[in-house]
């Protein structure tokens, strides 16, 4: 990279710093509430239509485009935001572009969250939500599951999980920065810490106490890294170039192509943690090839 371009990287990650910190908060409710309204001013959109859908009491929203588009397709969405914030409305900013993008319609859903509501209870709340599309008719191999961050680990795990149970997967996993090893073995948690705008080793230890505490890290169904991969569905990767989860993303691409999977992974020069939500045009391209996974593997 050349010294202006660094330059101009640097400067960009004060930026991002300084704008992550307006909706961070040390209180819980008042981090979930700034990110709900960052969510909604985010992914306030002309070319999509928001219904509330209801979960055997979970609340959850389809996000659909407001022109003709495939009706028996669908991406299931799993928010990030540590297990301990996040929501239907913070997903907004990634939703409503993956289903303009795509032309496909996006079930996202407010899993319970942490600390109130520890692991497994977001487990059993996205296989709530994919037996819910089950019992729609869709077919799962007609289904995407997409998440972001955290809601990347919760895609994995719910692959593993049906694997486990014998039941039918989905036709892919579409996946931005996702965390998928809680004990932050990955060499970019030191390589990274320094670089990264968005996250820190404090903030994702403070929300692994929410979530699981400090046992049982290595159970695929906390971190999803360690199981195994075989028969995965394909799956397609997006992860920043200067976040300290970079590991994460290279590490599980890894093990599924070891596993024989179709995997591909891009890793974008300069950005950070799920910069998919911000405007710049990297963003919008980055989307754009989300869509493009769908259309390959659901035709």
């Amino acid at each position: 990279m050349s010294q202006e371009k660094d330059k101009k990287n640097q400067n960009l990650m004060h930026l991002i710093k300084r704008v992550h910190s307006v909706v961070e908060h040390t209180d819980i409710d008042k981090h979930r509430q700034s990110q709900n309204y960052f969510g909604v001013l985010m992914g306030n959109s002309r070319e999509i239509k928001v219904k509330a859908a209801n979960i055997y009491g979970m609340h959850a929203e389809w996000v659909r485009p407001k022109r003709p588009h495939r009706k028996r397709k669908a991406i299931l969405y799993c928010h990030g935001g540590g297990y301990s914030t996040g929501s239907c409305l913070y997903a907004r900013s990634l939703t409503t572009k993956l289903a303009v993008a795509s032309g496909m319609d996006v079930l996202g859903f407010d899993y319970r969250l942490a600390p109130e509501h520890p692991f497994p209870a977001a487990v059993g709340d996205v296989e709530r939500a994919w037996n819910y599309l089950m019992l729609l008719g869709y077919g799962a191999r007609d289904v995407i599951v997409a998440g972001d961050s955290a809601g990347g680990n919760l895609a994995l795990v719910l692959v593993h999980k049906l694997k486990k149970e014998g039941r039918l997967l989905p036709g892919g996993l579409a996946l931005m920065s996702p965390w998928t090893d809680l004990t932050a073995s990955g060499k970019s948690y030191q390589a990274k810490r320094d670089v990264d705008p968005v996250l820190n080793q404090e903030y994702l230890n403070e929300m692994i106490h929410n979530y699981v505490g400090e046992k049982h890290l290595e159970n695929p169904l906390v971190s999803p890294l360690f199981g195994d991969f075989s028969k995965f569905p394909p799956t397609y990767i997006q992860v920043g170039e200067n976040e300290i989860l970079l590991s994460d993303s290279l590490l599980l691409e890894e093990k599924l192509k070891a596993a024989g999977v179709q995997a591909r992974i891009d890793v974008f020069e300069g950005m950070w943690h799920v910069f998919q939500m911000s405007r710049l045009k990297i963003a919008q391209e980055a989307i754009d090839r989300m869509a493009e996974f769908t259309f390959e593997i659901l035709g």
